[in-house]
Formats: structure tokens, C-alpha cells, sequence
């Protein structure tokens, strides 16, 4: 079967944003696109009070999907799903097996954290699956090179994902940086990170690679120090971080939501 990557879009900014970087990473992993619109019309919907959520017609969002397609240089094909947008992705996913599930972050600055209910968590928690969500403000899609890859130093397997985050790493030409943080810099640390990783197997066919530790309290905070010095940041996000009742506080839902720059969450498997 064809590499494909799973867009999802309800034609604001943020979407634009995604698929634009989507259509760029789509030519290096030959790969073709599936734009998915999901409508989202329950007033259990927590979006529905954010002002997120377009209300266009069945034949208004047929209109702008084939807009959308006639408009990308790859080849795309484009579906309207309906529901919870995780319960839609799951199903295309079930149908199309993408490499990715790409989505745009939208613009919450007037929003507490405490109130904010992103889709891309609530991917994570119903059907985890290598997701990349790009914020709105990436105005340039360039092809990411500059690679982080932040791990707790803690052995970790993708399973069934390993072969895609080979193949993209691979695609790219990354130069990979390894990130550890620590509250107190050792170079034990460090070392144990970057075995972590290798031993995974994700690092075999990289030319260049790198180890660095950032020092801080919190792993989110070590992450975001240095995320943008980077194109892309890439998370190891365990089960317990996306199924436990803390999960709106893990590391992977802190730096989802406050990322300058793209980042590509995997699902890890232990």
C-alpha cells in the first residue's frame, strides 16, 4: 500500500498551516495526502464555545475540499468524516494507514490551559498513532532538518511505528540531536539517554547525530528552552502519559501546546 499522511482540516489558519507543511513532507516520503473534515455539530463538543468550529453546509465543505485538492501538487484524495474527531480519525486511519496523522494547533493564548481541550491530545487518548501537529504560526513549510528528539532515558520500543520513524528520518536527511533533561547535568545521564534511543534502532542509517542535556525542573520547560534551535521536535509518549488523569499536565501535552515549532509525537510501546 501507498505511504499516505492523514490531514485533518476545518479550513482555518491553523489547518492552512498543516497541510502546507504536510504537502512538503509528502514528496520526500512519496506519499499522498488524505484531507479529512470532520463536522463536529454536538453541543457536548468543548470546542463548540471556543468559536473553533466551522458550521458550513455539506455542500459549502465539498466546495472547499475540492478546492483544497485542485490547489496541492500532490496527489490527495479528500473524505468528510462526522463525530468526535478522534473516533473519525481512528476510522480513517483503520482504512487508509497513514504514516502520520498531521493537524494545526490553533491559537489559544486568550484560553487558561486548565480550559483547553485540544484535538490532538484527545487523539492521543482514544487512538494513539504517530501524530504531527504544526502550530499556525509556521509560515515557512520548509522541509525539517534540524531534528530533537527528547527522551526520559528510559527503554522504550515503537513496535509497529519504528519503520515509519526510520523511513522519515531517513527521508529528511536529519541531523538528529538527542535531548535528555535533568535537573542536575551528568554526563551518565546523557549517555543513558542516547543508548535509550540507539537501541532502538531509529539512529542506524543517520549520518549525523548528536547528544545534548538541558538543565531544568521540569522536562517540559528543558524541552522548550531549546526547541527553537530546532525544525522539528520529536516526543517518545508512553501509555501512561495519554491514559492517566494527569494527562492534560504530561510533558508530551505541555510541549504540544507550547511549541514554536512542529512536533511529532510517537507512541511508545512498553
Amino acid at each position: 500500500m501507498a505511504t499516505s499522511l492523514l490531514i485533518l482540516t476545518d479550513f482555518f489558519q491553523a489547518a492552512d498551516a498543516a497541510l502546507n507543511y504536510a504537502t512538503n513532507l509528502a514528496a520526500p516520503l512519496n506519499a499522498r495526502l488524505v484531507l479529512l473534515h470532520v463536522r463536529r455539530d454536538s453541543v457536548l463538543d468543548p470546542e463548540m464555545f471556543t468559536g473553533q468550529l466551522s458550521n458550513l453546509s455539506r455542500e459549502a465543505i465539498h466546495l472547499a475540499l475540492s478546492s483544497l485538492a485542485r490547489d496541492l501538487s500532490v496527489p490527495v484524495v479528500a473524505e468528510i468524516g462526522h463525530g468526535r474527531v478522534a473516533f473519525a480519525v481512528a476510522d480513517a486511519v483503520s482504512r487508509h494507514h497513514p504514516a502520520l496523522v498531521v493537524l494545526g494547533r490553533h491559537d489559544t493564548s486568550g484560553t487558561p490551559d486548565e480550559l483547553v481541550t485540544t484535538t490532538s491530545l484527545d487523539i492521543l487518548r482514544t487512538a494513539p498513532y504517530p501524530m504531527l501537529v504544526v502550530p499556525h504560526t509556521i509560515r515557512n513549510p520548509a522541509l525539517p532538518h534540524r531534528v530533537l528528539l527528547a527522551t526520559d532515558g528510559e527503554e522504550f520500543t515503537l513496535g509497529q511505528f519504528a519503520g515509519t520513524a526510520r523511513h522519515l528520518l531517513n527521508a529528511l536527511h536529519a541531523e538528529l540531536t538527542i535531548l535528555h533533561v535533568t535537573p542536575t547535568e551528568t554526563a551518565a545521564d546523557e549517555t543513558s539517554a542516547l543508548d535509550s534511543v540507539t537501541r532502538t534502532g531509529l539512529t542506524a542509517d543517520l549520518l549525523t547525530l548528536h547528544s545534548r542535556t538541558a538543565v531544568a525542573a521540569q522536562p517540559a520547560e528543558g524541552i522548550l528552552q531549546v526547541a527553537s534551535e530546532y525544525d522539528i521536535v520529536i516526543l517518545i509518549a508512553r501509555r501512561r502519559s495519554f491514559l492517566g488523569q494527569l494527562f492534560h499536565h504530561s510533558v508530551t501535552a505541555e510541549v504540544v501546546r507550547r511549541s514554536p515549532v512542529p512536533v511529532l509525537v510517537l507512541p511508545a510501546q512498553e
